[in-house]
C-alpha cells in the first residue's frame, strides 16, 4: 500500500495545480467551454484526496494529524471540499481560483515534507480525537473560505471607489453577495470549531489530566471563537455589514493563523505532538 500512498502524494499536488490552473483560465477568458469541466475536475481531486486521507489513516493505524504537514493535506481537502459544496449550493463559481490557490500550496507544502509516522503516541490513535481535530479544519477552512470573500469584497469596493471597472468587476458576483457568501462561511466555521470545542472540553481532561487551561493553542482558539461569535451575532441583530463585517472576518482568520503558528512551531503545547 506504500507504493500507492507515495504515488498519491505525489499526484495531488499536480491535481490541484491541474484544478487551479482550469478555474484561473476560466476565470481570465469567461468563456463556457470549461463551465463544467472544472467541476469535474474539482471532484476528480477530492475523490482522490479522500482515497490518499483513508489509505494513509489505514497503513500508518493512525488518522493523518501527527505533524502539521499531515494536517496541511488535511486543511487542504478541507478548504477545497468546503468550497466545492458552496459552489454546488449557490452555483457561484468565478471566486474558485482564490481559494483553490490556498489548498494547492497546502498541499505542495505537505507532498514536499510530510514523514510516514509508524509509531505514534497512543492518544494520536483515539477516533475523538479524529473527530476533534477534523471538525476544527473544517471549521477552519470555514474561515479560510469567510476570509477570501472577505478580500475579494475589499478589492471590488476599491475598484467600484475608483470607478474602475475591469476583469474584477466582470468576472466576480456584487458587493451583496460577497458579504453573503463570507457571512455564510463564517457561520459554517464558527458552528465546526464550536464542535471542535466541545468535544476537547470532554475529552481533554481523559486524555491530559495535567493539561493547563492557559495553553496557547486553548487560548487561540477561544478567542478566534469569541471573535467571530461577536461578528455573527452583531450581523443577525443588524448592527454590523459591509465592509466592518468582512474586516472582522479577516481579523479572525489573521487571529487563526497565528495561533496555529505560535502553538506549533514557536510555544510549548499539548497540542503538538511531534
Amino acid at each position: 500500500m506504500k507504493p500507492v500512498i507515495i504515488f498519491l502524494n505525489i499526484l495531488l499536488p499536480i491535481l490541484y495545480f491541474g484544478t487551479l490552473s482550469v478555474y484561473f483560465y476560466d476565470f481570465m477568458r469567461g468563456e463556457k467551454k470549461f463551465f463544467n469541466a472544472k467541476r469535474v475536475l474539482i471532484f476528480i481531486t477530492l475523490f482522490v484526496h479522500i482515497i490518499y486521507l483513508f489509505l494513509r489513516t489505514s497503513e500508518f493505524s493512525h488518522p493523518p494529524i501527527t505533524n502539521v504537514f499531515e494536517i496541511f493535506t488535511v486543511l487542504a481537502f478541507a478548504i477545497t471540499f468546503s468550497y466545492f459544496v458552496l459552489e454546488l449550493v449557490t452555483d457561484i463559481r468565478g471566486t474558485g481560483p482564490f481559494i483553490i490557490i490556498i489548498s494547492f500550496i497546502f498541499q505542495l507544502i505537505s507532498s514536499l515534507f510530510i514523514q510516514e509516522q509508524v509509531v505514534v503516541k497512543e492518544v494520536l490513535k483515539n477516533n475523538l480525537l479524529g473527530s476533534h481535530v477534523i471538525s476544527a479544519l473544517l471549521g477552519y477552512s470555514g474561515f479560510t473560505i469567510s476570509a477570501v470573500y472577505g478580500f475579494l469584497y475589499l478589492t471590488l469596493y476599491k475598484d467600484l471607489k475608483k470607478n474602475r471597472f475591469g476583469l474584477i468587476f466582470n468576472r466576480l458576483p456584487n458587493l451583496e453577495v460577497l458579504e453573503r457568501l463570507s457571512f455564510y462561511s463564517a457561520i459554517i466555521g464558527f458552528i465546526l470549531l464550536s464542535i471542535a470545542i466541545i468535544i476537547g472540553i470532554i475529552w481533554l481532561p481523559k486524555a491530559f489530566p495535567d493539561f493547563s487551561y492557559l495553553d496557547p493553542k486553548l487560548i487561540g482558539s477561544g478567542l478566534v471563537w469569541l471573535l467571530y461569535g461577536i461578528g455573527i451575532l452583531s450581523k443577525l441583530l443588524s448592527k454590523w455589514k459591509g465592509k466592518k463585517l468582512v474586516l472582522l472576518s479577516i481579523t479572525g482568520f489573521l487571529l487563526a493563523l497565528l495561533s496555529t503558528i505560535a502553538s506549533n512551531f514557536l510555544a510549548h503545547s499539548f497540542h503538538s505532538f511531534y
